[in-house]
């Protein structure tokens, strides 16, 4: 079985923070939030390789990232793009990647900013005691929130409707972005060909659906996907579960650090009070109240109040005034 950690996205959202870093890489606790997913393939003796498909923007960062690793089946297969409007679609890029790297196995697929709280060798065993095509389902119990994904409806555990981001959710079970095909279900080439939605991946779901049979494998442990400040705070949060995570090179002085809070190397904070905040390396903080921010490398901020704030790199914020 071959694998793909789809990790090509230009995590818009999230800028600044990840303007200049691939989301995948972001710390979660004392990892990032991909190594969860590389772990759990590394150790699964049925998947024989794994794909990171990724853009020519960030391809340096995963090949560092990587080599720096002991991580031995990851290799990197890059789509042709450095912006967001050169993408191929995630189906698109799939379907390219599939070619390229001449896969005829069955293939895993998972993206590579899900942070997912149940083991993927379960989900494997799923899909082998199906053999069909297959899928993670979450009930994130709420149906505006659920219009932003993929909803199942199931008979037992065989999918009997699927729809991509509605706007009339009939309920709250949504597919993650975590699939399983046989080899005889990778069929983008027939998809893309029939002139269908490139995009995302619950598209191509929803054809083979009418197709093919496919299964559901609905979980109940954390599912976080991290595509904005608020969903990376939240998995950040789960992760640290109540501590907090401060780098041996990091400098605290006369401050309070509270739950939830991962300051990085070459941090110093000084006379301030975090969080449930993140503050990345070599910034300064001083004289501040921080709550649920998240503060880029090099950034200077001083005597000032955030809350919910996401502040780019390398940026300074002070008030002058003292006030």
């Amino acid at each position: 079985m071959e694998a793909v950690v789809l990790a090509g996205g230009y995590a818009t959202r999230l800028w600044p923070v990840t303007k200049h870093r691939p989301k995948m890489l972001l710390p979660v606790g004392e990892s990032t939030v991909v190594d969860r997913i590389f772990e759990a393939l590394e150790a699964d003796d049925r998947i024989d390789n794994v794909y990171v498909s990724t853009n020519e923007r960030f391809v340096e960062e995963f090949r560092s990232y990587l080599a720096d690793s002991s991580f031995e089946k990851p290799q990197l297969s890059v789509e042709e793009t450095t912006a967001e409007a050169e993408k191929f679609g995630v189906v698109g890029a799939l379907g390219q990647l599939v070619e390229r790297e001449g896969i005829d196995d069955d293939l895993l697929v998972v993206a590579g900013d899900n942070l997912i709280g149940f083991e993927i060798s379960e989900f494997v065993d799923f899909f082998e005691r199906k053999s069909t095509a297959a899928l993670a389902a979450y009930d994130v119990g709420d149906r505006e929130k659920a219009k932003s994904y993929g909803l199942v409806e199931l008979d037992g555990d065989r999918v009997v409707d699927f729809q991509e981001k509605p706007e009339e959710p009939n309920s709250t079970l949504v597919s993650i972005a975590c699939y399983a095909f046989p080899a005889e279900s990778l069929r983008f080439r027939e998809y893309l060909d029939g002139g269908n939605n490139p995009d995302e991946p619950g598209w191509f779901i929803q054809w083979l659906q009418e197709r093919e049979p496919v299964h559901a494998f609905v979980f109940e442990e954390a599912w976080f996907d991290i595509g904005t400040p608020e969903s990376y705070l939240e998995a950040v949060a789960w992760a640290l579960d109540g501590d907090s995570v401060i780098a041996e090179s990091a400098t605290v002085e006369r401050s309070t650090i509270g739950a939830n809070v991962h300051v990085m190397s070459d941090a110093e904070i000084a006379e301030s009070t975090l969080e449930g905040s993140i503050v990345f390396e070599n910034a300064i903080i001083e004289d501040c109240e921080i709550h649920g921010s998240i503060i880029d490398e090099g950034t200077h901020v001083e005597n000032i109040d955030l809350a919910g704030a996401l502040i780019g790199a390398h940026t300074q914020l002070t008030n002058g005034s003292g006030e």
